[in-house]
């Protein structure tokens, strides 16, 4: 991996040098994903050190490994691009028990892009009687619709007593499946409390969110 003789001990070097540690362990795992993080993680480090470094030589060496592990890492950017393109990205998220900063808006804006005109729900539980009565739901999902109508936006609703998935379709191919569908929120303690409003600040139960590419996407 990484050599110390000529380099110092610099603890950016150390972590630095762990850190790319872990990223060649990932990628030789074929975790990707989790491998880029570390490489760029690493490579930022490694600028780091370069800046404080006066010897030419050291600083050429130095520069040689940046350009190896930056090529590592262009390499796996290119694969997991490529795997979007194919259809075959998989990205899967775990929001562990009181985790703020999973609000609908920053869970799902990557994938809410200008050519999405189509969204699917399917949710088994969105009127179980934790949310509200029937009749509330039914009031609740109609003022919305009318809201939306305003902005030019059609929801249409459709109800099935047989219905055991929870996803979320974009007609741009992403596919999103949350654990405990959307209600992974917990209860606010009052309207003047912090995630009342501004759901990344509400406490999430724990759960975990699976995102993945289908070309062949089609409504049901």
């Amino acid at each position: 991996m990484m050599a110390k003789s000529g380099l110092g001990s610099d603890p950016d070097m150390t972590a630095a040098a762990t850190m790319l540690k872990r990223a060649a362990e990932l990628e030789s795992e074929s975790r990707f994903q989790q491998a880029l993080v570390c490489y760029q993680e690493g490579l930022d480090l490694l600028l780091r050190v370069m800046k404080g470094i006066k010897d030419n030589n050291k600083k050429c060496n130095l520069k040689e490994k940046i350009s190896h592990y930056m090529d590592r890492a262009e390499n796996i950017k290119k694969y997991l691009d490529q795997e979007k393109e194919d259809g075959k990205y998989h990205k899967q998220i775990k929001i562990e028990e009181n985790a703020t900063g999973f609000g609908y808006e920053s869970l799902l804006k990557e994938y809410l892009n200008e050519t999405v005109t189509e969204v699917w729900i399917e949710d088994p539980y969105i009127r179980q009687t934790h949310q509200g009565s029937r009749a509330e739901q039914v009031r609740a999902l109609d003022e919305i619709k009318q809201s939306l109508r305003s902005y030019g936006v059609l929801l249409e609703i459709n109800y099935s007593s047989s219905i055991h998935d929870r996803e979320i379709r974009f007609n741009n191919g992403w596919q999103i499946k949350i654990g405990r569908g959307l209600d992974y929120f917990k209860r606010p303690q009052g309207c003047f409390s912090l995630g009342y409003y501004d759901f990344d600040l509400r406490p999430c139960r724990e759960t975990t969110v699976d995102i993945f590419h289908n070309k062949h996407t089609k409504k049901l």
